[in-house]
Formats: structure tokens, sequence, C-alpha cells
């Protein structure tokens, strides 16, 4: 890839056009790992716990299989054109380059509020070993060094990214594996009433009954945001033919091990009664298994989860809006690469804005956390949305013969795809239901006002941008 190619600003570009392709299959295999383990899982779980109990398990399992659906679409459509933005890029092909356009920005909009929920939660932990360094100081010098890392190379990132993820997910087994050896042998100080019993015996699976349950799908929903992210590395894989189908297939035996199997273990070494809203469950666990210095350890993994938040964050931000201004619907500057080829200019606006979150931490710090994520988890339905509705129109496509097959189809076809849709509009429902939560849907109305304000704009400037454009195809596989 030469200089004048990474920089050509005369004719449309595919978005993964200058990338380097730095992210081998290690990388990827971890970063699609790392994704699904996240703060929604380290702390949102102890409130969950609080109010469904026992069947919050079956929750998680629940939603995972609709994750699985989602990913198995996404990589349908991955592997009949892989780019980078790809949920952007195929609902600009399927749906319409409005479509693409707000899938684009609301994505973006969903990683900005979410680096600001991670970097207040970083800050927060530190504050456990540091509590005279004010919050909004932690969370500054975090934004600091992750925007450093992100602007040197996309291999830096993604080796940040490997680690994080380890980090992570070695704590997670071996939460599991200290469970099982206390549930087994009895050791520790809660071997007297670690038994299995604990997930039914105190007031049965469904504690406070399966209304109370389906409300926690809020949460569960929010652990799961990033699992995606794999897609947005489509365009800076090596091998994406082989390394993406691989990290989407690896999905079911990660969720059945580190949502389903820790949580089931953890409620089987400590009654479910015993967990409530704004302790981490992981914490508690260790406590009352009485591991010396647990509580610190499983708060430098915390602190490691939300970091690896936050710097995927700042990697997809970039992109997306790469891909706005690769498609006319975001300054042109942002096209540009810089020298290391990362989307430097657009990274830095996004940090920028994920500033915010710095001074939220110093001007409402105990309330910092909650005011973003659930923006972040309406912005992430509607991206798995537009994936499952892409892939529903790419499967019609394929049938009618106007499309060539993609290598790696979804079981079932489009039939899962419609199973996930439906499961989404449900929990949109139950947020809009819930008057705490409902707020976010708010938020996501002034936001689809302001975006289709800005599209009249666009339209009225530059009326062939939003205009349908054939897709330059490359198929793979």
């Amino acid at each position: 890839m030469t200089s004048a190619q990474v920089e050509h600003e005369e004719a449309p570009q595919r978005a993964e056009e200058g990338y380097e392709r730095g992210l081998g299959s290690r990388q990827v295999q971890m970063i699609a790992i790392g994704g699904a383990v996240g703060v929604g899982l380290f702390l949102g779980a102890g409130a969950n716990i609080a109010k469904a109990g026992p069947s919050l398990i079956f929750m998680y399992a629940l939603a995972g299989v609709i994750i699985f659906f989602i990913m198995r679409a996404l990589g349908e459509l991955l592997l009949y054109r892989p780019v980078s933005g790809s949920f952007a890029e195929y609902s600009r092909e399927f749906l319409g380059p409005f479509f693409g356009y707000f899938t684009a920005w609301t994505y973006w909009l969903m990683w900005v509020v979410t680096g600001m929920a991670e970097l207040t939660a970083a800050a927060i932990y530190v504050n456990y070993w540091f509590p005279s360094v004010p919050q909004w100081v932690t969370a500054l010098v975090f934004l600091v060094v992750l925007f450093g890392v992100n602007l040197i190379s996309v291999k830096l990132f993604g080796e940040l990214e490997f680690w994080f993820s380890m980090v992570k997910v070695t704590a997670l087994i071996g939460m599991i594996v200290i469970g099982l050896g206390v549930l087994t042998f009895g050791f520790s100080a809660a071997g007297g009433t670690a038994s299995v019993a604990n997930l039914w015996q105190f007031d049965g699976f469904f504690p406070k009954g399966v209304g109370s349950s389906l409300m926690t799908l809020q949460g569960v929903m929010f652990a799961y945001l990033a699992v995606e992210l794999v897609g947005v590395t489509a365009g800076e894989s090596e091998n994406p033919e082989k390394t993406l189908p691989k990290a989407i297939n690896t999905l079911p035996w990660r969720i059945a091990l580190f949502y389903v199997g820790a949580l089931t273990v953890i409620l089987c070494v400590v009654k479910w009664t015993e967990f409530a809203a704004g302790v981490s469950p992981f914490v508690k666990a260790f406590a009352v298994i009485g591991i010396p210095a647990g509580a610190g350890l499983v708060n430098f993994v915390v602190l490691t989860a939300a970091l690896s938040s936050c710097n995927s964050g700042m990697y997809s931000t970039g992109r997306m809006l790469r891909t706005l201004a690769d498609n006319g619907e975001a300054p042109r500057a942002f096209r540009k690469l810089s020298a290391s080829r990362t989307p430097a200019l657009g990274i830095t606006v996004s940090v920028l804005f994920m500033g915010i979150g710095v001074v939220l931490n110093y001007v409402v710090p105990e309330k910092a956390f909650g005011y973003v994520t659930s923006v972040a988890t309406a912005a992430g339905i509607w991206t798995w949305l537009m994936i499952l509705v892409s892939h529903v129109r790419y499967r019609r496509a394929v049938e009618a013969g106007r499309l060539p097959a993609s290598s790696f189809p979804a079981p079932g076809g489009a039939v899962c795809s419609y199973i996930a849709i439906v499961f989404l509009l449900f929990v949109t429902g139950l947020i809009a239901y819930d008057a705490d939560s409902r707020v976010c849907l708010y938020v996501m109305a002034g936001w689809a006002a302001a975006l289709g304000i800005g599209w009249a704009v666009l339209k009225g400037r530059n009326p062939e941008v939003t205009q349908r454009r054939e897709p330059a195809l490359e198929k793979v596989g």
C-alpha cells in the first residue's frame, strides 16, 4: 500500500484501505474473548443477583444464545465482504445510506460513552488503593496513556488488549477452579456452607418471580456489549477468512465458561441472599472463601477489565469516524491515516469527547458511572439490530442469486436472526417499562433527532453522498 493510496481522496475507497493488517490470530482470538468479559460481569452481576437470585444464570445463558445468533449473522456478512467498520457498511449496503450513517455514528456514541464509564470505573478502582488521589486525576492519566497506545500502532493496541484480556480470563478461570475446589473438598471458610443446593434452597431458582428475573436482561445485555468488536477488527486481521470464524465459533464455550460457569460456581459457594448492588460478586466470593489479599486481587482484575474496554473504545471510534468520512458523512480529514497507519485524527477527537468523563468525575464523581451506561446499552442494541436486519436482507439477496454466498453461513439461515430481533425488541420494551432505565430511550430519541437534522443538511449540501452506491466486492474464503 503506497502513501498515495493511503491519502487518496478523489474517489470513494474501501473502508479497510490503508490499514495495517497487524492483528494476528492470537490477538484477534483474545480480543474476541476479552470482548465477552467486562465490567458488566465483574460489577453489574451483583445488583442483578440481588434482583433475580440464581435465575440470573439462566438469563445469562438465554442472552448468550441470542448473542451467538448475532455473531454468526455478523460472521456470515464478514466473510462475504470483510471491512473495517463492518456494521455500518452492511447497514449502508442492505438498508440504505441513512442507516449506514446512523449506525456508524451510533456505534461511535456507544464507545465514547462506554469509554467515559470505564474511565470512571478505573478511577474508582484505583481509589481502593489510593483514596487520597482524586478520581478525575486518575481518569485523566488513564485517558492519556491509552490514547498514546492507540496512536502508535494497531500492533501495540492488539498486544495491550491481548494482555488485558489474558488477565481477565486467567482470573475468571482461577475463580472457577477455586470455587470447584471449595465445593468438592470443602476447604476454606466457605466450605461448610458451599453447596450446589444453594441454587434452589433459598426460595427456589426464581426467588423473586419470573418477571423480576426478566427485568435483569437489561443489565445482562450491557455485560455482553463489545462482543461484536471482532467485526471491527476485520479490516486489520491478517487472515480474516481463518481468524474470524474461529473467534466467532468459540463464543459459545466462552459464554458457557465465563458467564454461566463463573456465576454458577459463585452462587453455589455463596448463597444469593448475601449479594447486593454496588459490590462485585467476585470480591464478595473471595472474601467469603477467605483468600488473603483476594479483594485487592479482584480489584486489579476489574481495573484491567475497565482499561481493556476503554482501550477497545478508542480503537473502535477512530475506525468508525474514518468509515463515516469515507462515505462523505463526516469531515474528510478523518480519512487520513498517520505514518503508523492509524486513524489518528478520529482517535484524537473521540478521546476529547471521552474527556467529558474526566469532567464528570470532577463534578459528580459518585454519579458519573450511572449517567452513561444505560445510553451505551441502548446504542448497542441498535447496532445488534442493524447486524441482524442486514443479515436477513443479505440472505434474501443470496437466495435470489443477486449476491455470492458467504463461506461462513449462519446455521438456520435467517430464522435465528428473526428470533434475535424479536428478543432485542423485547429487551427494549423492558427498558421502556423500567422508570430508572427508560431515560436512555429519551437520550437516544434526542440523538436520532440530531442525526436526522445532520442527514438533512448533508443531503442539501452533497446529495450524491446520500445515494446508494454498489460496494466493491472482495469475496473471501
